[in-house]
């Protein structure tokens, strides 16, 4: 028999090597056939419930790196509830109408002015179709747990009638209202844009000062007065109807020497406009208050018409000139100032961003962006131009585009916000926000959000359901809109364009008797965020087994303007409260630069690529590494990184099934009392972990959680305890007390790990238990441990804290014994230890071989006054010396001892050695043990 023989040394087939892009695809394809998920569900009936409801991504390619994160932070969260005692089902979801579809068509050849609306709006469905189910399997390879076979589709017709609804309590509560006001207007897109569908990016304008003669200065002014006027849009000034003024400015008239006219400026700004435009020498003629401006007339610079000045806070002494152009089509302040003052509300420019005739010949048929030219020209011809100048400032654009916007007045349906942002605000209350400035963010959203454009121009989405009487008088009655729902739900929303109005309507609406004459129907569809912002009717109310509001909404921080808003607004309109009980924001992901990640950019990673060099779980492994509260910067670099991490979690998983290979936790676990110290200790650590890491799982703080991990791996398991256990389980005879306590141990941090992590790295985890004699056929079907506490935990975890803080001066002075050559490794060393009192009375009162938890061969132990200078001097009681240890190396053991050959059966033998291989193998005894 060879000395390795009668080692205990661990066995385990779990590989190295994980191979995770082959062994992933494999396992998930079991958990299908044996549809693990479903049977999650089934375990955890009865039990409460936890609803994570998913925000829809939009149906448009495939998967990029922030939907990687996204989901998977979901899955995180999912998992970890249903094997936390929860009823946690999860329906993902997708946003399938909108914009970017119909322009994918388009890109494709397809025209949709060259066919019937449904003939369009069927393409667009099956490509809305076919994305998600690209989608699907991309988030299925991530490992994401789902009910996959039964979604959320914003298109399905059972939503559809659910948004329908939505839109009824709206009505019904008197909140919507047709008006022609400046919205954002994409001319890219040709439709209204909602706030949230909006950019900004930083822009440089061509600004103009300009003069307006008075015409009409009600005793206040002459006519030989002019207004310096001052715009960022000369293209707006055809359509220019007042003049805006501060009522609390002081306002200076001037006379420059070398101009005949006089000019009104803001006082403030005076000396940087007199330097600007030339007025080297100028005299002031008089002040006037802003407020004694109002209800004067100017003379438009180069059109027929006059203009009226009047007093609007908005105008501000940050630039220009305190005298602000206005175009009531063109603004919300504009708007608002021309509803005051009963102005036209007047936007002469079509659908494509093209000027119209009102405008004028000169800008007939021209794009507005090519009109600011014109513009400056004319007020150059006319003698009213004073300076043009250009200013960098943000300007909104289309975030599908990409194209700049402009603000437009056009006939569009809207939610009145302000008639219930009260109501919205106070719902916010009984929400917790994870990070908490969440709550400042969607209240300070709320607050200063305007009324919502829910009208867009456009074929692919939900129709608006209201019908017109021969007089224009919108009807948007109970019983109509229900109708429609009824409709929907029958046939799903094409039937809007495929009958006319009079076959939409419920019976007795459109006999002879009916007062509304001939019917028509609305040809605007639904803002997409109406429709997503509805899931809480069209998925949680709508599915018995979910709950409403929902636990937990988890989005990217851009969607505090846009899922988090819209799903709010509808769900206080339907119920009178949140949809949410809790929201969980994240920020987006950025290249290793800082940089935002953009396909043209050429700065995206693939999901799917990482999946197929590395393995899904180095992203799930990584998402748990992120700061996802704040942006998280990614590279391929990162994901190496991160594998080195993977494979250190992976070795100690091998390590564990290795050296409880042949435990059997019916027959051989050690109850607490009758565990050693060390082991006791380890156990009250592993439970302390256990309790900290569902402390952060249950506040969705994974990076928290995930360097609990790594600390607990690398110093409480790696460093110290699976260090000293070699001596243990190797050495010991195999049934030995102390073998057993060690493995007793061994087992529940492997159980314990291998449930916690399942969330996590279910593929990994997954793996280990097929390893383990565990009677669950899968380890998703188990349930996390729950902490436990032991009597006197808190003095034993005190004692041994101070045994590593002398532990660790031990082990400081033996690396520099192996950094001056005098050591290999520790096992060659003999430590003499200078304690004082306290510290002696510590390491007595360990009941343990205190010279293998220091990991060397020999311990000798003195009193503190004794140290010599030869040794290394600590603060806390404690000197250490390092010197070879005398003696020979045990061919069993490895440690140097000076009783090799005490036992004469054998020679190569410690006496500790010899009587185990006596006591376990005495065949040895006359066959001898060879090397």
């Amino acid at each position: 028999m060879r000395v390795k023989d009668t080692l205990n040394l661990g066995k385990t087939k779990f590989p190295m090597r994980g191979k995770l892009p082959v062994t992933e695809a494999q396992r998930e394809s079991v958990w299908e056939e044996n549809k693990v998920y479903e049977l999650r569900q089934k375990l955890n009936e009865g039990k409460p419930t936890f609803i994570l409801h998913d925000g829809p991504p939009y149906a448009n390619g495939n998967i990029h790196i922030g939907h990687a994160m996204n989901k998977i932070s979901k899955d995180f969260i999912v998992r970890y509830k249903s094997m936390s005692g929860y009823r946690s089902p999860y329906v993902p979801g997708w946003d399938t109408h909108g914009l970017p579809i119909e322009h994918q068509l388009t890109k494709a050849g397809y025209d949709r002015k060259k066919m019937s609306l449904t003939e369009f709006r069927d393409l667009c469905r099956k490509y809305a179709l076919e994305q998600v189910d690209k989608q699907r399997t991309d988030f299925k390879r991530l490992g994401v747990s789902a009910d996959w076979d039964h979604p959320y589709l914003t298109l399905n017709k059972e939503f559809e009638a659910a948004q329908i609804h939505v839109f009824g309590e709206f009505a019904k509560k008197g909140l919507l209202y047709q008006a022609k006001k400046p919205v954002y207007w994409s001319w890219s897109s040709e439709s209204a844009l909602a706030e949230a569908e909006v950019e900004y990016h930083d822009v440089t304008a061509k600004t103009a000062f300009f003069a307006e003669q008075v015409k009409d200065g009600k005793g206040v002014l002459d006519n030989n007065t002019y207004l310096v006027v001052w715009t960022t849009t000369p293209w707006t000034i055809p359509a220019s109807e007042a003049v805006a003024v501060n009522a609390k400015f002081d306002y200076s008239v001037i006379k420059p020497a070398n101009d005949e006219r006089q000019f009104v400026v803001a006082t403030d700004l005076l000396d940087g406009l007199a330097e600007k435009l030339g007025w080297e020498d100028y005299k002031v003629v008089k002040h006037l208050a802003g407020k004694e401006l109002e209800g004067l007339t100017t003379q438009h610079p180069y059109l027929n018409r006059d203009l009226l000045v009047g007093v609007a806070d908005y105008v501000t002494a940050d630039a220009g000139t305190g005298l602000v152009h206005t175009a009531p089509g063109y603004g919300d302040d504009d708007y608002n100032f021309g509803k005051k003052y009963d102005l036209p509300i007047f936007a002469p420019i079509n659908d494509q961003g093209v000027l119209t005739k009102e405008n004028g010949d000169d800008f007939d048929g021209v794009f507005y962006q090519k009109a600011d030219d014109i513009s400056l020209q004319k007020l150059e011809d006319n003698n009213a131009l004073l300076l043009e100048e250009p200013l960098k400032h943000s300007y909104p654009f289309d975030w599908r585009t990409k194209k700049p916007i402009i603000f437009r007045a056009t006939d569009q349906w809207f939610v009145s916000i302000e008639k219930m942002r009260q109501n919205i605000l106070d719902a916010l209350e009984n929400v917790k926000y994870y990070p908490e400035w969440g709550k400042v963010r969607l209240r300070n959203m709320i607050k200063d959000r305007g009324d919502w454009v829910i009208s867009r121009q456009r074929v692919w989405g939900v129709p608006l359901p209201i019908f017109y009487a021969e007089d224009g008088t919108p009807i948007m009655e109970e019983e109509t809109i229900n109708h429609v729902a009824d409709l929907f739900r029958k046939y799903g929303s094409n039937v809007w364009f495929e009958r006319d109005a009079k076959d939409l309507l419920p019976e007795g609406y459109t006999n002879e008797h009916s007062p509304h004459g001939k019917f028509t129907k609305e040809t605007d569809i639904m803002d997409v965020w109406f429709d997503s912002g509805s899931s809480h009717q069209g998925v949680l109310t709508e599915r018995d087994y979910l709950t409403y509001p929902a636990d937990l909404y988890l989005e990217g921080s851009d969607q505090y303007r846009g899922w988090f808003n819209s799903s709010l607004i509808t769900s206080v309109v339907c119920s009178g409260h949140a949809p949410y009980k809790s929201i969980v924001s994240q920020g987006f992901t950025l290249d290793k630069r800082g940089n935002k990640m953009s396909k043209s950019q050429g700065n995206v990673i693939d999901p799917n690529k990482v999946v197929q060099q590395m393995g899904a779980e180095i992203i799930r492994l990584w998402v748990m590494s992120a700061d996802t509260s704040a942006d998280v910067r990614v590279s391929m670099g990162t994901f190496q990184q991160i594998s080195e991490a993977y494979r250190k979690l992976r070795n100690t998983f091998r390590f564990l099934l290795a050296n409880t290979s042949d435990f059997d936790a019916s027959e051989d676990t050690v109850s607490y009392e009758y565990l050693s110290s060390v082991d006791q200790y380890m156990l009250v650590k592993l439970n302390h972990f256990l309790e900290k890491m569902r402390a952060d799982f249950d506040n969705y703080d994974f990076l928290d959680a995930y360097r609990l991990l790594i600390n607990f791996v690398n110093n409480d398991l790696s460093a110290f305890y699976m260090n000293i256990a070699k001596d243990v389980l190797y050495i010991e005879p195999k049934n030995s007390q102390t073998r057993r306590s060690m493995q007793t141990v061994f087992y529940d941090i492997l159980v314990t790990m291998v449930k916690l992590l399942t969330p996590i790295l279910p593929h990994t985890a997954e793996e280990v238990w097929s390893y383990m004699n565990e009677p669950e056929d899968f380890v998703q079907l188990t349930e996390i441990p729950e902490v436990r506490h032991f009597d006197g935990e808190d003095g034993l975890l005190d004692k041994w804290s101070e045994f590593m803080e002398v532990r660790s001066h031990v082990l400081k002075s033996l690396e520099e014994a192996r950094n001056v050559k005098m050591i290999g490794k520790s096992l060659e060393a003999q430590i003499d230890l200078y304690v004082n009192d306290h510290n002696k009375e510590l390491l007595e009162s360990l009941n343990e071989d205190v010279q293998l938890l220091f990991g060397v061969s020999k311990l000798v132990l003195h009193s503190l006054d004794e140290a010599g200078e030869d040794a290394d001097q600590y603060n806390d009681g404690v000197a250490v010396k390092v010197s070879v240890a005398p003696g020979e190396t045990c061919q069993r053991c490895r440690m140097v001892k000076e009783d090799i050959g005490s036992d004469s059966a054998y020679p190569t033998l410690c006496a500790r050695c010899a009587k185990v291989v006596r006591e376990n193998f005495p065949e040895t005894v006359d066959e001898g043990l060879e090397k």
